[in-house]
Parts: C-alpha cells; sequence; structure tokens
C-alpha cells in the first residue's frame, strides 16, 4: 500500500514512472550520436537536435518531491483551472488543464480507497477543446471520508497514452502518486454537492500543494 510522502526531502527530484518508453530511446540516440560526432559528419548533425530533445524529455518526466499541503481536497495536478462548473447530479467539476510544460504525475486528491479505475477509449482532440469530454481517458472513483471522489485523466493531442501506477482496491494517501499522463491534458475532479471551491478559473494549481476545497 502506498504511504504519505510527505517526509520526502524537499527539492529532490526523480523520473516518472512510466516514461521509459519515450526516455531510452532518445536518450540512447543523444548518448550514441555524440559518442560518433568527432569522427562522423552526419553524426555530429544528429547530435545537437538529438541531445536538446533528450533534455527536453528529462525535463517533461521529472517528478519532484513534494511537502503534501493540509486541507479536505487538494489538488490532483500541476497545471491552470480551466473551468469550475456546477454538474447537474449537484457535484462540482474543477477541471485542470497541463500543458506540456507542466509535471506530468498525478496525485490522489484525498485519502481513501480506489473503488474502479477504468480505461475509456476515445480521440485525442486538444484538452482545451469541448470535445476534449470524448477523449481518451481514465476514470477513477476514491472512497472518501466525502464519500464517492471522481478523478480523471483525458488525453489530449499529443498526450496518447494515460499510465495508471495502482489498481482498483489500494488505499491511498493524500498526495500520493496514482499516475501519468505523457505530455500533459487534462484532469476533472468531480466534488460533492456542499463543497466550496477555494480556486478560481485561470489560477494556477500545483498537485499536492493547492487546496481546492474551503473550509
Amino acid at each position: 500500500m502506498p504511504h504519505s510522502q510527505t517526509s520526502a526531502p524537499r527539492g529532490r527530484v526523480r523520473l516518472a514512472r512510466g516514461a521509459s518508453p519515450w526516455l531510452l530511446p532518445t536518450v540512447a540516440t543523444a548518448a550514441l550520436s555524440l559518442a560518433r560526432a568527432r569522427r562522423s559528419g552526419a553524426a555530429k548533425a544528429v547530435a545537437v537536435p538529438a541531445t536538446a530533445l533528450a533534455a527536453g524529455m528529462l525535463w517533461f518526466f521529472r517528478d519532484p518531491e513534494r511537502e503534501i499541503a493540509t486541507g479536505r481536497v487538494i489538488s490532483p495536478a500541476d497545471g491552470v483551472v480551466q473551468s469550475i462548473m456546477p454538474w447537474k447530479d449537484g457535484r462540482t467539476r474543477v477541471a485542470i488543464f497541463m500543458s506540456p510544460l507542466n509535471v506530468h504525475v498525478n496525485r490522489a486528491p484525498m485519502a481513501g480507497t480506489v473503488t474502479s479505475v477504468e480505461h475509456v477509449p476515445g480521440g485525442f482532440v486538444p484538452a482545451f477543446n469541448k470535445e476534449s469530454e470524448n477523449n481518451e481517458r481514465v476514470v477513477w472513483h476514491f472512497d472518501t471520508e466525502l464519500g464517492d471522489i471522481e478523478m480523471i485523466q483525458i488525453a489530449g493531442a499529443v498526450a496518447r497514452r494515460i499510465v495508471p501506477y495502482i489498481p482498483q482496491g489500494t488505499k491511498v494517501e493524500q498526495g500520493d502518486r496514482i499516475g501519468l499522463i505523457r505530455f500533459g491534458s487534462r484532469v476533472d475532479l468531480y466534488l460533492p454537492e456542499g463543497v466550496e471551491i477555494a480556486v478560481e478559473v485561470g489560477q494556477k494549481t500545483v498537485a499536492g500543494v493547492t487546496r481546492i476545497d474551503r473550509d
């Protein structure tokens, strides 16, 4: 069972789980071209863009340690609040847009038990588009002190793979890493009726740090 990561050293950065299929061939190409650059003009021409791409990949897949905030509900994603909408069933949906420059690892918004993790096939339109609600996505449900909390990881035009870290039945602490959206996209969080939202549209969020609800 995962445990809270509040005791991890602040400022420490590791690479996200699930990044290997992208990182390994990119880094290998950069290393090989650099090794051959002195003897080959073609390798030298490849070395610069390959090294830049590898550095970019390392940045994209960073996974910094964080001191998890206190509060009932914390942000599951780094990004910007795209919309706050009342839902038909009384819940409120907070949509967080993740750009390719954000950390891609998502975290549990509350402590509880994962009651379901469902992959739903779909399209890959840009995450800021309304039609992105029909994109490839993973739907999470958590049994928490507030009852059922639904969270949806949505793929975008660039993000073509969502990587859940934990299965149904797992008990999580608030702020535990639960999955990765490669190259950003969107995370929707549905909060029960009566929960007052503390964030506003356009506000930046930090996974595990920004509080979503208000006392």
